[in-house]
């Protein structure tokens, strides 16, 4: 325990001056350090349970520091003239500097028990949670790092559209941005998703030592991000050896029903008020998860290992929408994980460390039939496409005490991901159906017809993503000054990544309406389904062709250099400089992205310690962040891509859901010949032409200031204000028809064009259009020649806390938020919709599709109430808990165009129009609010000494099921329909042995 009391200004500020001088850990973000004061001229020894050793002289004016140690338990002594005079046992965090002072001033007012950190920091001038192992054995949450990141104040979860690539489990939104602009790391190295950035790798849960979460003004040492970092460090074998393993078990008889799904009445529908949409009662299962693990000495004190591996096993039925065919499909999802650690303490001043890792997330389905007139499940239809996500990661990392002054760390990783899909072709002589509830109810009896073949697209086996990542970090301490400075670079590739459409009819029926049937399907290019046979209710269908190939690579290089200077004994400044360097390649390895001119971003920040005893800290930064696009933009904008339909009225449905009767609408290639509202018919762009030439990076600014406060000995409290604004974001325009006015009128050649162009939108942009003649001309397009608002996206928030740092028997966190995100763009994904296509959604392709765009974005809370905690009743019992309660997201709606409801950009409700009059965004009302509260409870009997836990989790106790989204098309039956529910109640078993 700490006991922390009013100090007078000398008594704790030489400590606290030593303690904020060592910040080796901020460039490494696996480690931590210790500073403390002590008698000028003795020695400080400081040694690990791993055996690793560090020994200092405390300099003249009192102060020693030491960085760059790994997080975890130490023993620090102070010696004088050969003999231990005083010991000190303390625990290390990610990027924190932990007090161990010896002076006999500060001892009157600090004592320093077992494993306790002090309750401030006022080394640290970012905003940061830690949760560690201990935390994590007892807290009862959803076992994934966005779970675990979700605790953190403005963390929220995101979109069900929007899954972690690894596992299958949902993403985060840090601060209004969107979930694909976080960072993972793994003992250092950035193991991000390659492909979109949905998500990262993870550790097996048990084997997380801390996880760290980095909500704002983080160092120059880390880029690539405008939304959060999740950085998990693994555990390491000591010079004890120790093993054990749990089973958990999730049992089906301990879930609460799922809500059933009904049409929405908001709006009179071609069905009933309410009728039954999709039926959830069924939707039960159950998982179980069984984890094993060793660590220990392979030579003492020199060379560690620790391994681990975990299964999670979990099946559930889940029940499709009714229609003519409804099917229930049994599903079984698997995903082991192991994970890997090898400590080699060469000499107390040089240590080498080896990581691995592999995660897989494995999925197959046994299909049948299910009738919605006796809710049974019927006869065996076949089974569904099954997918294997395997991901693998390395890294060896050395770090070189050099000196008392000079450390050095170097570190190099891969990981690669394996994304393999084994589809059955039980049914692919049978053609798919899509679009299935705009079908014309007077031919299907007012129930959608399709079939089993639910196979409409294959993806190449060979599929697989990859990742390199080297780093060299360098710190160096100069009087009042620790500087720190090094390289980041990092390699990621996307190879066979191919889509095509399923072998046997090689595309599906998409049915569409227009609420108007005179009204174009896509105004002057696709004539309207009024004019045609069966037609005249505005019904339609199209057969849609979607095919990508690509294989592509990106690079992205930084350097930094960060000061940390400490003023005087209170103040603090952190003086950091970023350059980034990203480079996009196409399929043929050429550049069609090139940002590599100097994208400065400073890092500046300051830690005020107020009463100079380290009960009070005022802190601020602001920064620069830029991102970097993923490999997945070239699979459509730099790569040959075909989106094709080919549009007809019909006069029937067979028993397939076939459309009969069909009459070819006129598009302007002619009736019945295929069309690309953005001219992708399978051509291969010239990468002088894919983007911008003036194209930036996208970029944010934030600004932070808060404080922390010991309120007495067992309260602290603090609160922030946190301002975000985005500088550019990268999207594409398809506006081609503005492309050839503004080129006649300039006399530029527009033979060349193609489909959709990358951009920043709001601003000035010059293309390379080809000249025919083998070179290019320029066309310039001024933002009032498009006609697009400027990109807007801001966040402000003001986050509250009160905290009970554990004392051996409590520990409790409490926070709210009162946040604000508005603007025109919620980033590189738009979860109003589920779209997934980084920096390629539907917004900014037209105008039309950005007025009254503006408003509260998809990601916005305004009210979060967060709190979780621990009691420790007696040695035996403890219980602990976690509650959420926060408002609903906004919600929009999206119809036709304009008064007179008409399609000048996609045939679709995508306009911010409905029924003839405005809707911003985000102006539809909201969600309800979410309270979800999860209670553990777990028992240690004194009869096996601690080894053996018998645990019990209730998650959301209350079996709370609210709307998390609601369908924004408005449109008849659909309109506010909800699209995902809050999860129901469930109960977790668990028993853990540690030998």
């Amino acid at each position: 325990m700490k006991t922390v009391k009013v100090l007078t200004r000398s008594a704790l500020a030489v400590a606290l001056m030593g303690a904020v001088m060592s910040f080796g850990a901020n460039a490494q973000s696996t480690s931590g350090a210790i500073s403390g004061s002590a008698d000028a001229g003795s020695t400080i020894v400081i040694e690990s349970t791993t055996g690793l050793s560090r020994t200092v002289v405390v300099d003249a004016n009192g102060r020693y520091n030491v960085g760059s140690l790994p997080v975890g338990s130490y023993t620090v002594k102070q010696v004088k003239d050969g003999a231990t005079v005083g010991t000190r046992n303390i625990t290390v965090a990610v990027s924190s500097t932990t007090d161990a002072s010896f002076d006999a001033t500060t001892l009157a007012a600090i004592e320093v028990v077992g494993s306790r950190m002090q309750p401030i920091d006022v080394t640290q001038v970012d905003s940061r949670m830690v949760i560690t192992a201990e935390q994590l054995a007892k807290l009862p949450i959803a076992r994934s790092a966005d779970a675990i990141a979700q605790l953190a104040p403005g963390v929220i979860q995101g979109s069900s559209d929007f899954v972690n690539a690894s596992n299958g489990q949902r993403l985060s939104s840090f601060g209004g941005a969107s979930i694909s602009e976080n960072a993972y790391y793994i003992n250092g190295m950035n193991v991000t998703d390659p492909l979109k950035g949905f998500g990262g790798i993870e550790l097996p849960y048990g084997s997380i030592e801390q996880q760290e979460v980095l909500t704002g003004g983080y160092g120059a040492a880390y880029g690539r991000t405008t939304g959060g970092v999740i950085s998990q460090i693994g555990k390491r074998g000591t010079n004890e050896w120790k093993f054990g393993g749990q089973l958990q078990w999730t049992p089906e008889w301990g879930k609460g029903a799922p809500r059933n799904t009904y049409y929405s009445d908001a709006l009179p529908g071609d069905v009933g008020s309410k009728d039954l949409y999709q039926y959830r009662e069924d939707n039960v299962g159950w998982s179980t998860v069984q984890s094993a693990y060793v660590g220990g000495p392979i030579i003492q004190d020199k060379l560690y290992v620790f391994a681990s591996v975990e299964g999670a096993r979990s099946e559930d039925s889940l029940v499709g929408t009714k229609s003519s065919s409804s099917q229930i499909s049994e599903r079984t999802f698997k995903d082991p994980k192991w994970y890997a650690k090898v400590d080699w303490n060469i000499t107390n001043d040089h240590v080498m460390e080896l990581t691995a890792a592999s995660t897989e997330h494995k999925f197959s389905a046994n299909n049948y039939q299910y009738d919605y007139g006796t809710f049974r499940r019927g006869d065996y239809l076949g089974k569904a496409t099954a997918t294997d996500t395997k991901a693998l990661m390395w890294i060896g990392k050395y770090t070189g005490y050099l000196t008392d002054n000079l450390t050095v760390s170097a570190q190099y990783g891969e990981q690669t991901t394996d994304l393999k899909s084994n589809p059955d072709n039980k049914y692919s002589n049978l053609i798919p159906v899509g679009g299935s509830a705009n079908q014309n109810p007077a031919l299907n009896g007012g129930v959608p017809i399709t079939n089993a073949n639910k196979l409409a697209q294959l993806s190449d086996p060979k599929h697989q993503t990859f990742g390199a990542n080297y780093r060299l970090d360098v710190t160096y301490h100069l009087g009042d000054h620790a500087i720190t400075a090094g390289i980041d670079n990092q390699r990621t590739e996307d190879r066979n990544d191919s889509t095509i459409m399923a072998p046997d009819a090689g595309f599906y029926w998409l049915y569409g309406r227009k609420a108007n049937p005179m009204t174009d399907i896509s105004e002057g290019e696709v004539d309207a389904p009024g004019k045609y046979p069966g037609g005249e209710g505005g019904y339609f269908v199209s057969k849609y062709i979607q095919e990508t190939l690509a294989s592509v690579k990106v690079t992205q290089r930084a350097q930094y250099i960060e000061d940390n200077w400490q003023v005087n004994d209170r103040w603090l400044v952190k003086l950091g400089l970023r350059n980034d360097q990203f480079i996009n390649y196409n399929p043929e390895g050429q550049a069609y992205i090139k940002q590599t001119k100097p994208q400065w971003a400073p890092r500046l920040g300051f830690a005020w310690d107020v009463n100079g005893d380290g009960t009070f800290k005022v802190y601020g930064n602001a920064g620069r962040y830029y991102l970097a696009l993923p490999t997945s933009l070239a699979a459509r904008g730099a790569a040959g891509s075909i989106y094709t339909n080919e549009y007809y009225t019909y006069t029937g449905i067979d028993a397939n859901g076939n459309p009969t009767g069909l009459t070819p609408i006129n598009t302007i290639n002619g009736p019945g010949v295929p069309y690309s509202a953005n001219r992708e018919y399978g051509q291969s762009p010239d990468p002088k032409t894919v983007t911008a030439k003036n194209l930036k990076a996208q970029s944010q600014d934030e600004f932070i200031v808060g404080f922390d406060k010991v309120f007495n000995e067992s309260w602290n409290y603090g609160a922030k204000l946190t301002y975000r604004k985005l500088n550019n974001a990268i999207d594409d325009t398809c506006y081609i028809e503005k492309f050839e006015e503004v080129a006649a009128a300039q006399g530029i050649d527009t033979t060349g064009l193609r489909g959709c162009y990358f951009f920043n939108p709001g601003d000035t942009a010059v293309f390379n259009l080809p000249d025919g003649k083998g070179g290019y001309s320029e066309l310039t397009l001024t933002n009032a020649d498009l006609g697009y608002p400027a990109v807007k996206r801001t966040y402000m928030a003001l986050d509250a806390y009160i905290e009970h740092p554990f004392d051996g028997k409590l520990w409790g966190r409490v926070t709210y938020t009162f946040a604000h995100s508005r603007g025109n763009t919620e980033g590189q994904v738009k979860s109003d919709i589920g779209q997934g296509d980084i920096s390629a959604t539907q917004d900014w392709d037209y105008p039309y599709l950005m007025e009254y765009g503006s408003g509260r974005l998809p990601n916005d809370r305004t009210h979060q109430l967060k709190a979780m905690g621990m009691w420790q009743i007696n040695p035996e019992w403890s219980v602990s808990s976690t509650l959420q309660i926060m408002s609903g997201t906004p919600n929009s709606c999206q119809g036709a165009y304009g008064p007179d409801e008409t399609y000048p950009a996609y045939a679709g409700n995508y306009y911010h129009w409905c029924g003839g009059k405005p809707a911003k965004m985000g102006d539809a009302g909201e969600t309800p609010w979410i309270k979800n509260l999860n209670l553990n409870a777990e028992y240690r009997p004194s009869f096996a000494d601690g080894k053996l836990a018998f645990s019990v989790d209730v998650l959301n106790v209350f079996n709370e099921q609210k709307a998390t989204r609601l369908d924004p098309d408005y449109s008849p039956g659909t309109y506010r329909q909800v699209l995902s529910w809050q999860a129901p109640r469930s109960v977790r078993l668990g028993v853990t042995y540690d030998f």
